[in-house]
């Protein structure tokens, strides 16, 4: 993985690294949850439903789903605050650090304003949903982006991958939806883009944990 050189960031305590290691935490927490609320609804569909459906207004596993979601949020929150921590003077790693933390709060308002299960009608928490899921995945995409460039090749090209494959899944995912069809798959199709990012996120949190430990080594070389 990429390292950073020794003059761009600060060596961390065990509280900062503990709020970097809240990142492989939180994704292992979010792939729980799905599995978790997936298995306890009766009659739920991997395939064909998306995650969101587990915490829709009228899920059978609301009450259980939603409450891990907010500690899955605040894992994530502390895990954000961590990166923020760990770029010193490095300047793409503190915008890195703000855009996760904007998408933990973009995130945390979703739980707050679920969708009405099976219903197309226009509410403003349909609304509002939607639109959180908008921000978050365009904040996903930066985040993609200022990790290729703040970070040595192998975790540049890591990225650039996972961006192409987002951006593939979701313009087919947005084409089938804008035209009012129903998207074949798009329980697994949604499960490759959220789990992408997770484990984004738990490759990042580990790059960053080997670079506070490689800190000597020069700017953009790979461990």
């Amino acid at each position: 993985m990429a390292t950073l050189p020794h003059t761009s960031l600060k060596y961390l305590n065990v509280t900062e690294r503990l709020l970097l290691v809240c990142g492989i935490l939180s994704s292992l927490l979010y792939a729980g949850i799905d599995a978790l609320g997936g298995m306890l609804w009766r009659g739920y569909s991997f395939i064909s439903q998306p995650v969101s459906d587990l915490g829709s207004i009228g899920s059978p596993v609301r009450a259980l789903v939603d409450p891990i979601f907010i500690v899955y949020d605040v894992l994530f929150f502390a895990f954000a605050l961590g990166v923020w921590a760990f770029a010193g003077r490095k300047r793409a790693v503190r915008v890195l650090g703000g855009l996760l933390v904007a998408y933990g709060i973009v995130n945390f308002v979703a739980i707050f304003t679920p969708e009405h299960l099976g219903e197309t009608a226009t509410t403003l928490s349909n609304t509002i949903h939607i639109a959180a899921a908008a921000v978050t995945t365009l904040l996903f995409l930066l985040q993609l982006g200022v990790g290729a460039i703040a970070f040595g090749k192998r975790f540049r090209l890591y990225s650039v991958g996972t961006l192409l494959i987002v951006l593939a899944l979701g313009a087919y995912i947005f084409a089938g939806v804008s035209v009012g069809q129903l998207v074949p798959w798009v329980g697994i199709e949604e499960r490759i883009l959220i789990y992408g990012y997770m484990l984004w996120v738990m490759v990042l949190a580990i790059t960053l944990l080997r670079a506070e430990k490689g800190q000597g080594s020069t700017n953009g070389s790979d461990a």
